[in-house]
Formats: C-alpha cells, structure tokens, sequence
C-alpha cells in the first residue's frame, strides 16, 4: 500500500511540477523545436534542472544496498540498439515534435480539458493498445534474446 501511495504522491508532484514550468502546454516544446524562429529555451532550463537533480542523487542513492520500497534496485543493463527500439523512439520524437506533447504533460493537460490533450492522450492509448495486440507478431520479427 505504501507503495502505491508513494507512486501517486511523486505523480502528484511531477504533475504540479510540469504544471508550474509551464511544459504542459505544447507552444513550450514547439517552440523550443523551432530554432530557426521564436525559439523559446525554457524547455532546455527545465531538462537542465532535472539532469541536476537527478546527477546529484543518483550517486548518492546507489550507495545504498536497496531502494527505500523495494528489495532491490531494477537499473537497465543492456545498450544494444534494436530496430524495435528505434523505431520506438522516432516515432515518440515526431509525435512529440508534432503535438508537442509526451505522456506525463499530456496526462497533465487532461485536467484542462483542453480538446488537443484528449486527442492526444487517446491516440497515444490506442497506440498502447496496437503495441499490446501485435506483440505476437513482433515475436516472431524480432525474436527476444
């Protein structure tokens, strides 16, 4: 149970966060895209601000032998590049470029209800759900290690 209310207070805070750095609007990541034209660097202060703080503690956190809710801590240890991943991540930066919204500020923007968040946030639940129903043909093209 404390877990389950740790994740909704963190989400609560990056919520707020998002909200009060004004990265809930998509003109903010538009705008920081658009480096030709009204480029709007405030995007880049918030991702410095975050690299910061996560820097700092990340060291600091892995000195201990296991996170504060859990028995162990689940750190990624593969950096190959596979086409599933890269194809991924396109399609995440050009959604993102387009819409100018990812999941957390989307998810965010909902409470506005603001017509470009809903449509957002249903395109990127229906791509969750293509992704969840072709899984067995992504098994067979791209057989797990």
């Amino acid at each position: 149970m404390s877990k389950n209310i740790t994740a909704l207070t963190m989400g609560i805070l990056f919520a707020i966060g998002l909200g009060i750095s004004g990265m809930t609007q998509p003109q903010k990541v538009i705008g920081f895209l658009d480096l030709f034209g009204q480029w709007d660097p405030s995007l880049a202060f918030v991702m410095i601000g975050a690299i910061g703080v996560h820097a700092s503690m990340y060291r600091w956190i892995r000195k201990r032998s296991s996170p504060v809710l859990a028995d162990q801590f689940h750190v990624p240890n593969r950096s190959d590049l596979t086409p599933p991943l890269l194809v991924g991540a396109a399609l995440f930066g050009v959604g993102w470029g387009v819409a100018g919204f990812c999941p957390g500020p989307g998810l965010t923007s909902l409470a506005s209800g603001n017509l470009a968040s809903l449509v957002f946030v249903g395109g990127m639940v229906g791509g969750m759900l293509v992704f969840k129903i072709s899984e067995p043909l992504r098994n067979k093209v791209f057989p797990k290690s």
